[in-house]
């Protein structure tokens, strides 16, 4: 008796508002899907065991560590990558601004899943009302970062959590 197993399959996941097929072996982590499958490096890997958060992407509006999930789960859903948060235009997201602005980056690695788990965690929450210390601390204490020390980063999600407010 032989057993087939399939070792591959299509998968059609919109990525930045775009709908992108790609063929990837059945155990292809997301994270490793967007890099090599789908040429966007800008989403990196850590740990790979999930607890660093660099790897942080949306899947379907929300925080996901895409090097814990593999890209045939994502098949048929929607993808936000750090590629995906500027406008067309070039327009920084305010929390890319604020990143810039604040200094609240040094190497770099840690980013892009700050980036994405900062953003989320804007938009999911009510605008006009202040953004606690708790909430700054709970944005930021999933990802880690080596080298800022986390000052400038609750320094940038308070810098975009006003300029979004006056936005709104």
């Amino acid at each position: 008796m032989t057993v087939s197993v399939d070792t591959e399959r299509t998968i059609t996941v919109t990525v930045n508002g775009v709908p992108r097929r790609a063929t990837v072996p059945v155990r292809r982590l997301l994270s490793d899907a967007l890099r090599h499958d789908l040429g966007l490096t800008g989403t990196h890997v850590g740990c790979e065991h999930g607890v660093c958060g660099a790897c942080t992407v949306l899947v379907d509006g929300a925080p996901t560590r895409s090097c814990l999930v593999l890209a045939v789960q994502v098949d048929g859903g929607s993808v936000q990558t750090v590629e995906g948060l500027a406008a067309e235009d070039g327009t920084l997201h305010p929390v890319q601004e604020a990143f810039r602005e604040c200094h609240a980056l040094q190497c770099g690695f840690c980013t892009p899943g700050f980036l994405m788990t900062i953003k989320a965690g804007l938009e999911d929450r009510d605008r006009s009302a202040e953004l606690t210390e708790e909430e700054v601390d709970e944005m930021v204490g999933g990802n880690l970062c080596r080298c800022t020390g986390y000052a400038n980063i609750k320094k940038a999600v308070r810098h975009a959590a006003a300029t979004m407010r006056d936005s709104a």
